[in-house]
C-alpha cells in the first residue's frame, strides 16, 4: 500500500457513523431474540443498562437536573443492527446504510459442500432495520455501482439458507464493477478460500472504510464520499477492509492475522495483495472499531509471513483454464 494511504489509514480516527457492537456482549440478545436469524434492532423503550450511564445517572439525582430523564421518551442511539445468520453475523450503520462489519468463518468441510445454488439467491432489503434507515433495491438501480457482498455467496454454498442470507442488503456495499468487485476483489475472496488449504479454520471480517484525502486546492484533509439513492440514502465507501484470521486449529494455538484496505476503485490484476496489507490496529483507528483485544500477543503471527499474500497465480491461473481448449462435443 503507498505510504500516503498507509498514513491515512493509520491516523484517521474513528469511522463516521455508529460503531457496531461488541459482539461479546450481543451474544445473550441473540440467544435470547424471538426470530432465529435477526436480531431485533428497534432501541428499548427502557433506560440503557451500562453500568457506567446508570452510575452517572443516579450520581445526577442529587442534582438539582436529570439529563438521564430523556430516556423515558426513548434512547437516541446509536442503535447498532445486528445480525446473526447461518453464514455470517453482521452489524449495520443506520446512517450511511452500509453494513459496518460483517464476520463469516469457512473451513475446507464447509466450502466442499454445494447444497446451494446461486440462481435460487435473489438481493432482499432487510426488514429487520427499521424502514426509514434501510438500504432498498431501488437505492442501487442506475446507480453506476455493483451491488458488493461482504460475506462472499461463494462462501455460504453448504445450504440455501446460509446463500440467501448473503444478498441481504445489510451485507452489500456499492463497490465499483469492472477492475474491482467483479476482479481484484473476487481474486481476493479467492485467495481468502485458498487459505482453507493450510488452515482448518479461517475468519473473516470484512467492511467499509470513509478514509480522508489531502484536497489540491489547500492542501487539507477532507472526507468526501458519494452517496446514491432517490433520495440519496446510501453511502459509497472509499475503501474495504478485510481482517483474516488463520486458526491453526488447536486449543490455545497459534492465530495468523492478514489486514487489508483496498480502495473502491479499478485496480489491476497484477497488483501485490502485499501492498495493501496494515496492521490490525490501522484499521481499528479508522473503523472504530476492535478485532483482536482478547488475542493475546505470544499466539499471534502475521499472515503474510506465513503465506505468500498474493493474487497474481490465481488470476494467471484463471485465465490458463479460461484459455483451455473446450471438451469436444461441448
Amino acid at each position: 500500500m503507498p505510504k500516503t494511504t498507509l498514513a491515512i489509514v493509520a491516523a484517521a480516527s474513528a469511522a463516521t457513523g455508529a460503531a457496531a457492537a461488541h459482539y461479546a456482549a450481543e451474544r445473550k440478545r441473540i440467544s435470547q431474540a424471538t426470530s432465529p436469524t435477526t436480531i431485533g434492532a428497534e432501541p428499548s423503550a427502557s433506560p440503557p443498562t451500562s453500568p457506567a450511564v446508570l452510575g452517572a445517572g443516579k450520581a445526577l439525582l442529587a442534582g438539582p437536573v436529570d439529563p438521564a430523564g430523556l430516556f423515558k421518551y426513548g434512547f437516541p442511539g446509536p442503535v447498532n443492527d445486528l445480525a446473526a445468520r447461518a453464514s455470517l453475523v453482521s452489524g449495520f450503520d443506520r446512517r450511511l446504510r452500509n453494513p459496518t462489519w460483517v464476520a463469516e468463518h469457512i473451513t475446507p468441510e464447509s466450502l466442499a459442500l454445494r447444497n446451494a445454488d446461486r440462481k435460487l439467491s435473489a438481493f432482499a432489503e432487510d426488514t429487520a432495520v427499521p424502514e426509514k434507515f434501510r438500504a432498498k433495491l431501488k437505492d442501487y438501480f442506475r446507480s453506476g455501482y455493483d451491488r458488493g457482498h461482504q460475506v462472499p455467496a461463494a462462501d455460504a454454498k453448504f445450504s440455501q439458507q446460509a446463500m440467501d442470507d448473503t444478498f441481504f442488503l445489510t451485507n452489500i456495499c456499492p463497490q465499483v464493477g469492472d477492475g474491482f468487485n467483479r476482479d481484484y476483489w473476487a481474486h481476493f475472496e479467492d485467495f481468502c478460500r485458498g487459505l482453507t488449504k493450510t488452515y482448518p479454520s479461517v475468519r473473516i471480517v470484512t467492511g467499509p472504510l470513509y478514509l480522508p484525502r489531502r484536497d489540491p486546492a489547500d492542501g487539507k484533509w477532507r472526507v468526501s464520499y458519494e452517496v446514491i439513492g432517490n433520495p440519496p440514502n446510501v453511502a459509497v465507501p472509499t475503501h474495504f477492509y478485510k481482517v483474516i484470521f488463520a486458526e491453526d486449529g488447536k486449543t490455545g494455538g497459534s492465530v495468523s492475522l492478514g489486514a487489508f484496505v483496498l480502495p473502491n476503485a479499478q485496480i489491476p490484476n497484477d497488483k501485490p495483495l502485499a501492498d495493501f496489507e496494515v496492521p490490525v490496529e490501522a484499521i481499528e483507528r479508522a473503523s472504530g472499531l476492535e478485532f483482536a483485544e482478547k488475542l493475546p500477543l505470544q499466539r499471534r503471527k502475521r499472515l503474510c509471513a506465513e503465506v505468500e499474500c498474493s493474487i497474481v497465480r490465481q488470476f494467471e491461473d484463471r485465465q490458463k483454464f479460461k484459455a483451455l481448449p473446450s471438451p469436444s462435443g461441448s
